[in-house]
């Protein structure tokens, strides 16, 4: 094996290109069926094959011709795992069902204490995560209340500020209203510098 990287893959090009050259040749000198697969060290694909036929139609003559098929494990192998998926998935399902309180008639007292005690636990994590969700939304509504009486604090003292000098606010505390709402509440109030309005 050549060490180098670099060397390595300009002697593997150089090689690949001469037999690819032997290969066209014996096509059509020798009339043949030829056909070759290469992966690089790098994982790059060539192949050729001749003209007359195709790279599958080489393999099928090659399976007649040892009395094998090169699939067959492969299919056998997805079949084993075809049917182990469909056991899982037949297995989920019916979890899920009992979870759910259906088809318990087969279940022994142990099968059923267990399954008892893992809808608890998943109630639980349910219960956890509905409180969770309770107490982050009351914060984020906290804030934009406080965020919307700063707001309105400040529209307030605005509008006081560019009042007619003629009028202004009063603090309408000490009536009937004891709530909290009620200390928030103003009136307009006439400012006695205007003895024409006194009658108002």
């Amino acid at each position: 094996r050549i060490e180098n990287a670099t060397n390595r893959q300009v002697t593997y090009s150089k090689r690949r290109t001469g037999i690819m050259k032997k290969a066209r040749e014996l096509t059509v000198l020798c009339d043949a069926q030829v056909a070759i697969i290469m992966f690089s060290s790098t994982g790059k694909y060539h192949e050729f094959c001749s003209p007359a036929t195709d790279i599958k139609g080489i393999f099928d003559r090659y399976q007649q011709a040892i009395g094998s098929s090169l699939w067959v494990e492969q299919y056998e192998n997805m079949q084993r795992t075809l049917s182990h998926l469909k056991d899982i998935n037949r297995n989920l399902r019916t979890e899920i069902r009992q979870r759910m309180g259906e088809d318990l008639d087969g279940l022994e007292f142990e099968e059923l204490r267990g399954l008892e005690q893992n809808v608890d636990a998943a109630l639980k994590e349910v219960r956890q995560r509905k409180y969770h969700v309770i107490s982050t939304q009351t914060e984020t509504y906290k804030k934009k209340v406080k965020h919307s009486q700063e707001a309105c604090r400040n529209l307030q003292q605005e509008l006081g500020m560019r009042e007619d000098p003629a009028f202004g606010f009063v603090d309408n505390t000490g009536g009937a209203f004891d709530g909290g709402a009620a200390a928030d509440m103003y009136a307009f109030r006439v400012v006695p510098s205007q003895p024409n309005l006194h009658g108002m």
